[in-house]
């Protein structure tokens, strides 16, 4: 068993970062209320501290929701031709609440892959 097989079974990364679940057992949570990463987890003790994801996370956010921002101002000015104040009523809302929505699971997502792939610190044997 390689540390990411529990059970016999392989935890995606996907899977774990969506859930904000840990990335070894898949079971313990990995996020503690917003965006603070827990020191391990309480299901198998997995150490997170070696994570870092940086600004990772949110330049993900800022392209998807910037991406998705665009392609509902086009639709919306296509369809209603509003003024630019009232494209405003609805963006903040849109970019604000889909901001806050992925930022956790992109980061636990990112956290996820670093323990998948063996990056940030993250291995199979203790350090020396």
């Amino acid at each position: 068993m390689n540390g990411q097989e529990k059970g016999g079974i392989l935890v995606s990364p996907f899977f774990a970062g969506l859930l904000c679940r840990c990335p070894e057992c898949g079971r313990g949570k990995l996020l503690r209320g917003l965006l603070d990463v827990r020191a391990a987890c309480e299901d198998c003790g997995l150490d997170y501290s070696p994570h870092d994801t940086g600004d990772g996370p949110a330049v993900f956010v800022i392209l998807i929701v910037g991406g998705l921002a665009v392609t509902l101002a086009f639709m919306v000015e296509n369809a209603f031709a509003l003024p630019v104040w009232a494209h405003l009523i609805y963006q903040i809302p849109f970019v604000l609440g889909a901001s806050i929505l992925l930022l956790r699971p992109l980061k636990a997502t990112l956290i996820a892959l670093q323990y998948r792939h063996h990056v940030a610190g993250f291995n199979d044997k203790p350090s020396d």
